[in-house]
């Protein structure tokens, strides 16, 4: 299929859903079974089986049109790391109960990975899961940290222990566990904004029927690899326009506020408006390499200079807005459905971006996987690799 033949496909969506009269549900339950969802995708599974590129193609023909979206934001999670890992290793009664909902927006997933013990290193995670041979069960007994939706969501991509007697990395199955069974607790993590978006969740004697598992037993780290690295394609590659996300509050309060400009302010941003630029440019090659295959350990480059941008560009808006920068607008407890850079004032922009050289990957491990990935440098000594898990110092 062409562009020009993708082009009509979306013009008869559109002429037998118009959205002007075709609620929101509908008109992306259609679209999803259009192969317009992503085109990528199989068909079948809300795609044609072409490439990657041409979903612009799709998404220029609906914007023209005023067709809903699925609300990207709201389930980032579910569509940057559920869906191709659901798509690389589900079977296909799990890709067909899964990807639909999850693309419309139905069901909202998070990320069941960190641990109080095991964040940075997250292959030394200890939430066990245990064959119950009676049923074929799993039954999950542990606590993850940092869950991001965690208080929204009805699904979760889910990694623990199986094995504690071989190596840390060999141990781990993955599994898609319901946020709505006995047994899944689920605490507000407060946060230097005063928000509560990041979740602490208690797991205790949840079953998980083996259908819900993802990959061979065991094999649960090489299938979380796949999770990981479009995590950070999704956090550190997003599509943005010129002076799209963190820059575009400060470019914009600097051409309307001249009474705050200094002379060190303006090489500050000019420097910063560049490297945010350069990176705008480098996250579209690197999602045209995307077509090609997999995401690889790029992806982790994107995204560590996506932290360190936010939290350089956040503080230099700070200092450029003086007294009104330290304004705040509610320190009330809320559990805010996403996270919103650029519809917030300066203080909250500040504060949040703080977190992003912690999740998605610390800025310290994603140095590591690029010194060893990308760069080819020698890899730090491990004295872990070939000790079994339960024998590792704690």
């Amino acid at each position: 299929m062409d562009e020009a033949e993708l082009r009509l496909r979306t013009q008869e969506l559109l002429a037998a859903h118009p959205p002007g009269t075709t609620g929101r549900l509908d008109f992306l339950k259609a679209r999803f079974d259009a192969g317009l969802a992503w085109v990528h995708f199989p068909e079948g599974l809300g795609g044609l089986g072409v490439p990657r590129t041409l979903q612009a193609v799709v998404d220029e023909e609906l914007e023209l049109a005023g067709a809903p979206d699925n609300d990207p934001r709201r389930i980032g999670i579910g569509l940057g790391m559920a869906a191709p890992t659901v798509l690389g290793f589900g079977t296909d009664e799990q890709k067909e109960r899964f990807l639909r909902p999850l693309w419309v927006g139905e069901e909202v997933w998070c990320q069941l990975f960190s641990e109080p013990g095991a964040g940075s290193d997250l292959a030394a995670l200890g939430t066990r899961a245990v064959r119950d041979e009676a049923t074929g069960d799993w039954v999950v007994n542990g606590q993850k940290v940092w869950t991001s939706s965690a208080h929204l969501a009805r699904w979760a991509i889910l990694i623990a222990r199986t094995d504690p007697d071989v190596p840390k990395h060999r141990g781990i199955t993955y599994f898609v566990c319901d946020m709505t069974d006995p047994g899944v607790e689920v605490r507000p993590l407060r946060q230097i904004t005063g928000e509560a978006e990041f979740n602490e969740v208690f797991l205790t004697d949840v079953r998980i029927p083996d259908d819900r598992r993802l990959g061979p037993v065991g094999d649960g780290w090489k299938v979380a690899q796949t999770t990981l690295m479009n995590e950070r394609v999704s956090i550190g590659g997003m599509r943005i326009p010129r002076e799209g996300g963190m820059i575009g509050p400060v470019a914009a309060a600097w051409r309307a506020r001249p009474e705050l400009r200094t002379h060190d302010l303006h090489q500050r941003l000019v420097k910063l408006w560049v490297e945010a630029e350069v990176a705008r440019l480098t996250g579209e090659r690197l999602r045209q390499q995307l077509v090609a295959g997999q995401p690889g350990p790029e992806g982790s480059g994107m995204k560590l200079g996506f932290a360190r941008l936010n939290q350089e560009i956040s503080g230099l808006e700070v200092e450029l807005m003086g007294e009104e920068g330290l304004l705040y607008d509610d320190w009330t407890m809320r559990r805010p459905e996403l996270v919103d850079f650029t519809g917030r004032e300066a203080g909250y922009r500040y504060l949040r971006a703080k977190g992003n050289s912690i999740e998605g990957g610390t800025s310290e491990v994603l140095l590591n996987i690029v010194a060893e990935r990308v760069l080819g440098l020698p890899a730090e000594p491990r004295t872990d690799k070939d000790v079994a898990w339960k024998d590792l110092a704690r």
